[in-house]
């Protein structure tokens, strides 16, 4: 049984930084595809991050709105995927969880229905 489990949300200024965790446990986390997805109030789930398998390279693909400012990454050690989200704006206000897949490729990198197991979510909030 995999779980995941998020931490690191909260509220921040404009401009600010917040690093998301999300610990796994069950299995090794290089095994998986795992993504960060968001919600904001009255939207849609939208991909944010992934970074792919250790047999794939740990490539890593981002969404437009956050390229640049975000970074995911994987420490195989702890178990644990980040995402290292820098000069934070409002829009970027919303719930992230973190997913983790199996057997995705490429193509289906972005579709939230490929990821078998998620995070309870954290908060985010970026607001003066």
């Amino acid at each position: 049984q995999v779980q995941l489990t998020e931490s690191g949300g909260g509220l921040v200024q404009p401009g600010g930084s917040l690093r998301l965790s999300c610990a796994i446990s069950g299995r090794s986390a290089s095994d998986y595809t795992m993504a960060w997805f968001r919600q904001a109030p009255g939207k849609e789930r939208e991909f944010a991050a992934i970074i792919a398998t250790r047999q794939r390279g740990s490539a890593t693909y981002y969404a437009d709105s956050v390229k640049g400012r975000f970074t995911i990454s994987r420490d195989n050690a702890k178990n644990t995927v980040y995402l290292q989200m820098n000069s934070l704006q409002p829009e970027d206000t919303a719930t992230y969880y973190c997913a983790a897949g199996e057997r995705l490729i490429v193509s289906s990198y972005r579709d939230d229905r490929r990821y078998a197991y998620w995070g309870q979510g954290t908060q985010v909030t970026v607001s003066s």
